[in-house]
C-alpha cells in the first residue's frame, strides 16, 4: 500500500465544486455553540457534497479563524445561510419542498440503519451540544432519527454524529443512484 498524492486524489477546485451537482441534503445547525463543531460540519458537508447548511440562533458564522481551523476552506465551498431561529429555517426548507428530520433521541425515533430516503430533498437538524434539537422544532419535523449507541454516554459529539449521518445518507443515495460522481 502507498498513500495517494494530492494530485492523484483529483480534488475539485472551489469553482468546480460550487458548480457541481450536490446531494439534495441540507443541514440545519440549531444553536450549536462550538466553532470547531461548526467547522467540522462544514468540512463533512463538503466531503459528502451536500447542498448546504443553515446556521440558526447563536450558532457561530464564518468567517472566523476557529471555524476555519476545522473547516479547512469548506466555508468557501458549501452554501450556507443564517436564521434567527431554527423554526424559521425549518419553515423555509419545508416551503422549498424539503422533508425535515431531527437527529435526536426521541420517542418514535427511527434508528439510522432503518431510515429510508424520502422522495423529496432532505434536511437534517443537528442540535445544541447539551440541549439537543430545540423542543419547538421537533413538532415541525417529519420524524426523528437516532444513531444507535452501545456505551454508557448515550450521546455523540455533534461533528461525529454529523459524519455518521452524512455517510449513511450518502450510502443510501449511492444505492439508489450513483449520482453525483466526481
Amino acid at each position: 500500500m502507498q498513500k495517494l498524492s494530492m494530485a492523484e486524489l483529483g480534488r475539485m477546485d472551489v469553482a468546480s465544486f460550487q458548480a457541481a451537482d450536490k446531494r439534495p441534503v441540507w443541514v440545519v445547525l440549531d444553536n450549536v455553540r462550538s466553532m470547531h463543531n461548526v467547522g467540522s460540519v462544514f468540512r463533512s458537508a463538503d466531503a459528502f457534497r451536500l447542498a448546504g447548511i443553515s446556521l440558526c440562533g447563536y450558532t457561530p458564522q464564518p468567517p472566523h479563524r476557529d471555524i476555519q481551523k476545522t473547516a479547512l476552506g469548506a466555508t468557501e465551498t458549501v452554501a450556507w445561510n443564517h436564521f434567527d431561529t431554527v423554526v424559521a429555517a425549518v419553515k423555509d426548507l419545508q416551503n422549498k419542498g424539503y422533508a425535515v428530520y431531527a437527529l435526536e433521541q426521541a420517542r418514535g425515533a427511527v434508528s439510522l440503519e432503518n431510515f429510508v430516503l424520502p422522495p423529496q430533498p432532505l434536511a437534517f437538524i443537528l442540535g445544541n451540544e447539551v440541549e439537543g434539537v430545540s423542543a419547538d422544532a421537533l413538532p415541525l419535523c417529519q420524524g426523528c432519527i437516532e444513531i444507535p449507541q452501545f456505551g454508557t454516554k448515550h450521546s455523540l459529539n455533534v461533528a461525529v454524529a454529523a459524519g455518521i449521518l452524512f455517510w449513511k445518507t450518502t450510502e443510501l443515495f449511492l444505492a439508489a443512484s450513483p449520482q453525483p460522481q466526481p
